[in-house]
Parts: structure tokens; sequence; C-alpha cells
């Protein structure tokens, strides 16, 4: 993945989830797509029982932060909480550009955002599905997107299953001299 790596970081993390299974999921998933952390929101994470859906050992590969609410609930200086919930005003995944530094929030399973969580939301995004699905899919559908539309990517062929043409190399341009006048 390293020759399609994204500028800037994303996290995952979710709200008042009942089962460690789907946070397991969710931080493997997370650990495979290169997320920079995982954080939960009023749940607690059990390594022993999220660790039988987290093959890939995530805590040991990346930050796990635990929020026992919103109140201590911090993000990085220039990071945008982006809400993902199944609501009428929310943005539909496909049309929306995901941010450089992003940490996407979903709710608990049977629920949703907390008002108090979604207002803090610079975004809030939907899955454009009949209804919801799991969080632990969601998770995955959500940063798979931001993969996909962030990557550097061959165009898709023409026709199914043709051809890819290569990528072409990366050009760097000359020095770009910001706040200055040049001569």
């Amino acid at each position: 993945m390293s020759e399609n790596r994204v500028r800037g970081y994303f996290a995952v993390g979710v709200e008042g989830i009942s089962k460690p299974m789907n946070v397991g999921a969710i931080m493997r998933t997370a650990h495979a797509f290169e997320a920079s952390f995982v954080f939960t929101i009023g749940a607690v994470y059990s390594k022993r029982e999220g660790g039988r859906s987290d093959t890939s050992d995530a805590p040991a590969h990346l930050p796990l932060h635990e929020y026992t609410g919103l109140d201590d609930f911090t993000l990085p200086r220039g990071c945008d909480l982006v809400g993902v919930e199944l609501t009428d005003d929310a943005v539909d995944l496909p049309s929306f550009r995901h941010p450089q530094r992003a940490a996407y929030v979903l709710g608990p399973e049977r629920g949703s955002l907390s008002p108090a969580l979604s207002a803090r939301c610079t975004h809030v995004v939907k899955i454009p599905t009949r209804f919801c699905v799991n969080v632990g899919v969601a998770a995955a559908i959500v940063m798979y997107d931001r993969t996909l539309t962030l990557g550097r990517h061959p165009a898709r062929p023409l026709m199914p299953g043709g051809p890819l043409e290569p990528l072409p190399d990366h050009v760097h341009g000359g020095p770009v001299f910001r706040g200055r006048e040049t001569s």
C-alpha cells in the first residue's frame, strides 16, 4: 500500500458501543487501512473478547484512545470530526470529499450518535443503504472510500475485467514559495 499512500492521517472510533467483538473488528480493519489511531467514547474495550475478531493484534501496532465521555474527548488540532450516521441531512458518502486530517466516529449498535457528539462533528456522512449495516462493516466501507478517493490509483478500465494501465510516475514540481514575492 505504500505506493498509494494518502497524505494526511485518519482515525476511526465509536461511541457507546457495547460489543467488544465489533470494536475488535473495527480495530483490525483500521490497522489494515493504516489508520493513525483508534478511539472509543463511553465504551470499554476488552482485549480478551475483542481480540477474537482482531487477529492482527491492532493494539500492539496503533494507539487506542479510550475516553469515558465527551468531556474528556479530544482530537489533534486541525483534525475534522466526521460522524457516520444514517440521517436525512447527512452527505452521501460517494459525494463526500474526505478531509486530509479526519477522525471518523460511528454510533453504537442499535443506536445513533448522541446529539452532543453529532453537534461536535464538522461533517456527517451516510452510507447510501436501505437500512443500517453492522457498525464494523460501516467503518470498513468508510475507510475503503477514503483510500479509494484520496489514494493514488490507476484509472479503472473501460471494460469489465479489462487491462489496467500502469500508474504514471509522480512528477515533482519546482519549489513553491509562499508568503514571499518572487522576481
